[in-house]
C-alpha cells in the first residue's frame, strides 16, 4: 500500500470513530433523510406521557415527571482535499423519574408505547422504594405551577440538517483550501449539527414541547517549517451557537475587530469560516518567527472567545450547588465558593465584575423555554459589583439556600439520562459606559492581548488555574507591537476577578461556548455559551510555557 493510501484510509478510520465517542452524539446510525421525517405527533406523546404518570401513581408515586426525546446528531469531518467521514444518528425514547416514600426513582425505555411507558414507570417507584431504605432526608421539591400545554422553539432560520450533504461539505473542503492556500501544511475542519425534539410531563400539570438547535463549525491549521521542524498551529474563533446554518452566512455587521495591529477578527451572530481560515493560517505562519513571552506582570486585554472559557472554569463551575455541597467531590471536584465562604462577603471580583445566569439568550447554547423539570427559564444574578449575591441550583436544591423556587437550570444530556444540576450560560456584564477595544488597549502600559482558548487547568477547587490561548499580542504604551508565542498566565479565581479592570460596551459583546461540557458519573455533556466583551485584567502573573530539551 502507498503511504498516501495508507493516510487516507487511516483518516476516514479515524473519522468514523470521532462521532460516537463525543459526550451527547450518541444513537443508531442512520441515513440523513431519516433526520428530516416528522417526530411523532404531540398528541401521542400526551398520551404516552399520560399512561406512566398514571402508572407511578398507582404504584406509589408523589411526584412523576416524563421526557420523551428525540435527539438528532451529524457530524462531517474533512482533512485537506478530502472528507473523512460523514455520520448521522438518531436515538428515540423515555426517562421516567419518580419520588416514592420520599426518594428519588428513575427509568429509562426504548419501548415507547403506552405499555413500555407505564412498565418503565412501575420500575422507576420501585427502584425510588428501594434507595428509600438508605435515604436519610426526603426530597423536598421547590413548589412549580403547571404550565397546561406549551411549546418553545428555537428562533432558527435555516435548519442545518434540511440543508444538502454537499453543500456542508463544499464548505469545509473550501475552509480548507483557503488555509491551504494561506500557507497551512495541514487542515482539518468539523461540522456537527445537533436537533434536540423533547417533550415533558409532569404530575404538577406541564405538557411541554420543545424543539431544540445547535450548531459548530470549527477547524484546526498547522504550519510547519520544513527546515527548522518547528510548527505551529491555530485552531477556529467560531463559538458553537444555538443557531441554524444561518451561522454560516457571514454579515458584516457580525464581524468585530480585535485591537488595531492584532490582525484578530471576532464573530456574533454569524460566522465566516472561509476568512477564519486563512487568517488561521497566516497568524500560525507568523507565530513560527513570534517572539518568546518574557516571564512577568502583564496587564491582560482578554478577547470574549478567549475569556468565555476562564468565565466557565472560575465562575461556572464553581457557582453550582451541587458542586458546592460537595456531591461532585467523587468526579468532578469541589467548590471554594462554599456556604460558608459566601457569609464572610469577601469580595469575588472588583467593582467592575458584574456576572448573570441565564438560559434565555438568543443564539446561546444554553437557550430554552423550560428546563428538564418543567421549570421557565429565567435570567438571575450571581456576583454583582464583585460580591457573590446567588448560585445556580434546581429544585430539590433550593431550600439548602432558604430559597423557594428552582432556576431552571436542570438537564440530562438524553432520555436514557437523568436530569441533574447543570451549568447555565453565565455572562459577564459589558460595560455600561461606551468603550472600545482600541481604547481599552490605550490604557494598557505592559501588556498583552489574548484571543482564542487554549490548554487550560484548575484544580479540584476551582481556584488555582493557568490558561493559554490561541493567539497573543504584545501591548507597549497603549499599542500593539507584535505577536508573542508561549503565553499562559497563572492565577487564583479571587485575585483575577479582583484585578479586573473593566470592559468594553455592548458593542463588543459575543459569546464564546462549549459543544461538551462534562459532568456527573455516570458522566454526561450538556452545551452552554458565555458572554462578555473584551475585558482588561491587570498585573497578572504571566509564565513561558516553552520546553527546552537538554
Amino acid at each position: 500500500m502507498k503511504r498516501r493510501d495508507f493516510v487516507g484510509l487511516t483518516g476516514l478510520a479515524t473519522g468514523a470513530l470521532w462521532l460516537p465517542s463525543i459526550p451527547g452524539f450518541s444513537g443508531t446510525l442512520v441515513d440523513p433523510a431519516q433526520l428530516l421525517a416528522d417526530g411523532v405527533d404531540v398528541a401521542v406523546k400526551k398520551r404516552l406521557a399520560d399512561a406512566a404518570l398514571n402508572a407511578a401513581k398507582a404504584a406509589g408515586a408523589t411526584y412523576t415527571d416524563v421526557r420523551i426525546g428525540r435527539y438528532l446528531n451529524q457530524g462531517i469531518f474533512t482533512r485537506e482535499k478530502q472528507v473523512q467521514n460523514i455520520a448521522s444518528t438518531e436515538s428515540y425514547g423515555a426517562g421516567i423519574r419518580v419520588i416514592a416514600n420520599g426518594t428519588w426513582g428513575f427509568a429509562a425505555t426504548n419501548i415507547v408505547t403506552e405499555a413500555g411507558m407505564a412498565k418503565a414507570a412501575q420500575l422507576a417507584v420501585e427502584i425510588a422504594k428501594a434507595n428509600s431504605k438508605v435515604q436519610k432526608e426526603k426530597v423536598q421539591l421547590a413548589p412549580q405551577k403547571g404550565y397546561g400545554e406549551v411549546s418553545w422553539k428555537a428562533p432558527i432560520k435555516q435548519n442545518a440538517f434540511e440543508v444538502p450533504i454537499k453543500d456542508k461539505v463544499d464548505l469545509l473542503l473550501a475552509a480548507n483550501a483557503k488555509a491551504l492556500d494561506n500557507g497551512a501544511s495541514f487542515v482539518n475542519s468539523v461540522l456537527f449539527q445537533v436537533n434536540e425534539q423533547k417533550y415533558f410531563a409532569s404530575t404538577d400539570g406541564s405538557y411541554i414541547d420543545q424543539d431544540i438547535h445547535r450548531i459548530y463549525p470549527t477547524f484546526g491549521v498547522t504550519v510547519v517549517d520544513r527546515a527548522s521542524g518547528k510548527f505551529r498551529s491555530r485552531q477556529s474563533l467560531s463559538s458553537p451557537m444555538g443557531l441554524g446554518y444561518e451561522y454560516l452566512t457571514p454579515k458584516a455587521e457580525d464581524k468585530v475587530a480585535g485591537p488595531a495591529g492584532s490582525d484578530v477578527i471576532g464573530y456574533k451572530y454569524s460566522y465566516d469560516m472561509l476568512e477564519d481560515a486563512a487568517r488561521a493560517a497566516k497568524q500560525a505562519k507568523e507565530k513560527l518567527t513570534a517572539k518568546s513571552v518574557t516571564p512577568g506582570k502583564y496587564d491582560l486585554v482578554l478577547d470574549p472567545h478567549h475569556l468565555g472559557l476562564t468565565i466557565h472554569e472560575s465562575v461556572g463551575h464553581p457557582l453550582e450547588l451541587d458542586r458546592v455541597l460537595g456531591y461532585e467531590a467523587n468526579y468532578a471536584g469541589t467548590s471554594f465558593a462554599t456556604l460558608e465562604w459566601k457569609a464572610k462577603g469577601q469580595p469575588y471580583g472588583s467593582k467592575q465584575v458584574n456576572i448573570v445566569a441565564d438560559k434565555l439568550q438568543p443564539g446561546s447554547l444554553g437557550a430554552v423555554g423550560y428546563d428538564d423539570e418543567g421549570v421557565k427559564t429565567k435570567e438571575w444574578n450571581l456576583i454583582e459589583q464583585g460580591k457573590l449575591v446567588n448560585y445556580e441550583k434546581i429544585r430539590d436544591q433550593a431550600h439548602i439556600v432558604g430559597q423557594t423556587e428552582s432556576d431552571g437550570c436542570c438537564y440530562a444530556q438524553s432520555w436514557s439520562d437523568v436530569q441533574f444540576q447543570r451549568m447555565p450560560n453565565v455572562s459577564l456584564k459589558p460595560s455600561t459606559t461606551k468603550m472600545s477595544v482600541d481604547e481599552l488597549v490605550k490604557g494598557v502600559d505592559k501588556g498583552i492581548y489574548i484571543a482564542g482558548n487554549g490548554s487550560f487547568s484548575i484544580d479540584q477547587q476551582r481556584y488555582n488555574s493557568q490558561f493559554g490561548g490561541q493567539v497573543f499580542y504584545a501591548i507597549e504604551k497603549g499599542k500593539i507591537t507584535g505577536m508573542l508565542e508561549d503565553v499562559a498566565y497563572q492565577t487564583n479565581t479571587l485575585e483575577f476577578w479582583n484585578s479586573c479592570a473593566g470592559s468594553c460596551d455592548q458593542s463588543d459583546y459575543r459569546f464564546a461556548g462549549f459543544f461538551n461540557d462534562g459532568k456527573g458519573q455516570p458522566s454526561q455533556s450538556s452545551a452552554v455559551s458565555h458572554g462578555s466583551a473584551t475585558t482588561r485584567f491587570n498585573a497578572v502573573n504571566v509564565i513561558n510555557t516553552a520546553r527546552k530539551l537538554s
